[in-house]
């Protein structure tokens, strides 16, 4: 199948926003490469992998940020719409442009395979190992090891919100509980919440792709009798009540979705939330009381942040 590489140039501070408007206008895979982010990652002691020295490169000084859209008869306005909002819209007072635009078309295959050389075994939280299908590791004792193929669909485990959502999970985690995906992507936080005991775990993502990858890689470690993949708009799916409800969505969909979460949770059931850059915490964090959440946990790295609620 062939794709369209929409590949956006911005400031740091408008990385949001540009995200937020490839994702309005049905985005079907977003990658973003900030080398800060990596350098953060690969300087903390809380985790380790290895990073290539070509990650680090960058002859441009900010984010890249690259949307990918299916060639299908809307992508000419799409692509459109995309050079209106990134370099027509300024990002401040300055008056600059929120980005520059550049198109190619990218095969999925060729996508799929070309990053494959940087994406190396990474170890999360105290015992979670996300390992590539194509890599060779050997397990050490008391680790669990989710092998992952994540295709164009999102969630490799080196986000930093994946990072927080995973933490999250081993401590919340046991083996009678009922777990909800929202959003899932790749499927990562479904299968890791299975691999650390959870009886049951239902993901769900609008895009048919990751819905598709989700399932692949549910099949590959050996957890389809606990775990379930569907398609849908966030909770517009369920028809029960869980133990715990993830979602790794950005900020503006939590606050949407934030009324509706206890009509989907037990009794004193958890939600964790991440996705949320600072400076819309307060906001995410004012919702969660108005509806009835009082927040258990909040953690931040890189300017990204995990909220732990349950109701009060």
């Amino acid at each position: 199948m062939k794709w369209v590489e929409v590949q956006i140039k911005t400031t740091t501070e408008a990385e949001e926003i540009v995200a937020n408007i490839m994702y309005d206008l049905g985005v079907t895979g977003l990658a973003i490469e900030d080398p800060n982010d990596i350098l953060a990652f690969q300087q903390s002691e809380e985790n380790w992998d290895y990073i290539d020295p070509e990650l680090i490169k960058q002859d441009y000084e900010g984010v890249i940020i690259k949307a990918y859209f299916p060639e299908d008869e809307n992508l000419s306005d799409k692509i459109k719409l995309v050079r209106d909002n990134i370099e027509t819209i300024p990002i401040n007072e300055t008056g600059k442009p929120l980005g520059t635009v550049t198109i190619s078309e990218v095969y999925e295959k060729d996508w799929a395979e070309a990053w494959k050389k940087y994406y190396k075994p990474i170890k999360l939280g105290e015992k979670i190992v996300i390992k590539p299908t194509w890599e060779v590791y050997e397990a050490k004792e008391g680790e669990i090891v989710v092998e992952l193929d994540p295709g164009m669909a999102f969630g490799t485990g080196t986000h930093e919100t994946t990072m927080l959502c995973i933490e999250a999970l081993e401590k919340y985690i046991d083996e009678n509980r009922f777990v909800y995906d929202v959003g899932c992507g790749s499927g990562i936080l479904s299968i890791v919440s299975a691999k650390l005991g959870a009886k049951r775990v239902v993901g769900v993502d609008l895009d048919p792709l990751c819905v598709r990858v989700s399932n692949e890689n549910v099949a590959l470690n050996g957890v389809k009798d606990r775990v379930e993949i569907i398609q849908g708009n966030l909770l517009d799916r369920f028809n029960e009540k869980a133990d715990i409800i993830v979602c790794n969505i950005i900020a503006e969909v939590i606050i949407d979705m934030t009324r509706y979460i206890k009509d989907y949770l037990k009794d004193n059931g958890i939600f964790i939330a991440s996705g949320i850059i600072t400076e819309k915490k307060d906001k995410v964090k004012e919702t969660l009381a108005i509806n009835g959440f009082k927040v258990l946990e909040e953690k931040i790295i890189n300017d990204w942040v995990l909220l732990v609620s349950k109701m009060e």
